[in-house]
């Protein structure tokens, strides 16, 4: 891939613009509240735009296109699915006791809803995983800066991180949110032109359906079976792996999407977020899968065009690039290569600013150092951030042992969100669930995890315990690791909670559906969050049908 100036100059342009974003808004900085929190004062079309970007990361672009060229339009579910369903519901129903209860964190709900320590597992567990899906954006862009540039690995993540870092150290969450939203245009900017020409270059979709096996270009008719699609997903594996724990698990209890929504100057506003945001992302795929079909579609073509290989096989986390550097011309590929630098920067700032907040009240000021002025939290807040990038750019290596990170990041949210997602399920829908309940569950959902991953092999990877089964594809593995992650805990919570003394329903107002006072919608006709949910709800059917 060969830059001319002025793709240079595009690069250029756009970090002077997302550091002078950062210096400008340091001037808004003045409590820990501004720096982690935004204050609640960021308006709704901020947070949704911000909503959708801070999911929209490197790893996503790099990761969907990659697993479009893998399993072909299947990989739409992770969109139509394993998101748009779960994100109305946390509109709907969860951003009321969010937003309702004043957590400064998700963490901090759970100490308010059951105790202490069920707090202390989420936030050390979610520090984690921040940590990991931040090195797997930083990993991404290594590559990209790797193959464009022809710096090293380690120079390449280096210098990447420190631009993030820069920007988020100034301006906080605000800062990164507003440069979520232009991050969320150059995405758009920069990959919808790349669909288009591929797609044409393929002879459009007819001629993909032509050169591709049917199952690369159907959603659902191959799903009688593991054995009839490249996934090796059956419908129940998708809908209740995918579709239910996984999907519910990152958007209704990762704080990361959730933080965004409750930097909205309302509570109207943080339960419409996610549900604007639902309706560009059904549309998502179409700017980052459908490459990565077409691409597979143009090496059986004969175009001129190969996949990139590794190890002996196909790299399809190379997909994206390799597609760029064949169809984009001067000034077009930098605008490319500037959506892609935009798309790690917006997952590796949002999951920077979901550590630092969470790092700092609720293990730091919780367990280090409680009762100190509010400015020595601010000054750990920034503190946190050169921690969080720092330790980020440690596990941008181990994603280097995996040819689709996508299938990485699953993994860890079958070991996070997946057992989290029931303990939020009982916690705020079952006014008996308690304390020892959550945090036993917790525990158990997390062991269930290590045990399916320790005794199931799939692409050579998993089975260090022992190998009673093997999956097809890790996908498939990571679906029934997050399935059996969130029965353990759901089974174990629930038993736990019978044998155990609830909280009286009095110190639950707020925290439970039945004991607190949903808001009416307010707002415009359209924009009230009911009827969004119908929209939302009704496009979502369509899209399915038609690529049935």
């Amino acid at each position: 891939m060969t830059l001319a100036p002025v793709d240079y100059v595009i690069l250029a342009l756009y970090f002077a613009f997302v550091l002078g974003i950062g210096w400008r808004l340091r001037k808004r900085v003045s409590t820990s509240g501004d720096f982690l929190l935004s204050g609640r004062s960021v308006p709704l079309w901020i947070t949704s735009l911000a909503f959708l970007a801070a999911n929209l990361g490197a790893q996503e672009l790099i990761g969907m296109s990659a697993s479009g060229a893998k399993y072909g339009i299947m990989t739409a579910h992770f969109y139509w699915v394993g998101a748009v369903p779960a994100m109305l519901f946390v509109g709907v129903f969860m951003m009321p006791f969010y937003y309702g209860s004043r957590a400064r964190s998700v963490p901090e709900y759970l100490k308010l809803r059951f105790d202490e320590k069920t707090r202390a597992f989420n936030a050390f567990t979610f520090a984690t995983m921040t940590v990991f899906s931040s090195g797997i954006s930083m990993y991404a862009l290594g590559l990209l800066l790797q193959l464009v540039l022809g710096w090293s690995f380690t120079r390449s993540v280096l210098w990447s991180a420190a631009i993030v870092l820069a920007y988020t150290f100034l301006g906080g969450l605000t800062s990164a949110i507003y440069n979520e939203v232009l991050q969320f245009l150059l995405i758009v900017i920069g990959f919808a032109p790349l669909s288009i020409l591929a797609v044409a270059k393929a002879g459009g979709w007819g001629g993909i359906q032509t050169r591709l096996p049917a199952v690369m270009t159907h959603s659902w008719q191959y799903m009688g079976s593991a054995s009839q699609n490249p996934m090796g997903v059956e419908v129940f594996g998708m809908v209740a792996g995918l579709g239910f724990v996984l999907s519910f698990g990152y958007w209704c209890t990762d704080f990361l999407v959730v933080q965004r929504a409750m930097a909205a100057e309302s509570m109207a506003a943080a339960r419409s977020t996610p549900l604007l945001a639902a309706l560009p992302k059904m549309l998502i795929p179409f700017v980052v899968i459908v490459p990565g079909i077409a691409a597979v579609a143009l090496a059986r073509a004969g175009t001129g065009y190969a996949l990139p290989m590794k190890n002996g096989g196909p790299d399809y986390d190379q997909v994206l690039t390799t597609l760029m550097a064949q169809f984009y011309p001067a000034g077009m590929l930098g605008v490319g290569l500037t959506g892609l630098m935009a798309s790690f920067m917006s997952g590796m700032a949002g999951n920077v600013t979901a550590f630092n907040t969470v790092w700092t009240y609720d293990i730091y000021q919780s367990y280090i150092h409680p009762g100190a002025p509010d400015q020595h939290y601010l000054h750990v807040g920034r503190i946190t951030t050169i921690a969080g990038v720092t330790l980020s750019v440690a596990t941008a290596y181990l994603a280097q042992h995996y040819n689709n990170i996508m299938d990485l990041l699953q993994l860890v949210f079958g070991f996070v969100n997946a057992p989290l997602f029931a303990t939020f399920l009982l916690g705020m829908f079952w006014k008996r669930a308690t304390g020892h309940g959550a945090f036993t569950g917790l525990l158990s959902g997390t062991l269930a995890a290590a045990l399916t991953h320790g005794l199931t092999v799939a692409e050579q990877k998993g089975g260090w315990l022992a190998d009673l089964h093997h999956f097809p594809s890790t996908m498939a593995q990571n679906f029934w690791i997050a399935i059996f992650a969130w029965s353990a805990c759901f089974l174990i919570t629930v038993l736990v909670s019978l044998a155990t003394q609830p909280r009286p329903a009095g110190a639950l107002a707020g925290l439970v559906y039945g004991l607190t006072e949903v808001p009416k919608d307010h707002g415009t006709r359209w924009l009230q969050p009911g009827r969004l949910a119908v929209i939302v709800g009704v496009v979502l059917i369509l899209l399915n049908a038609w690529f049935w």
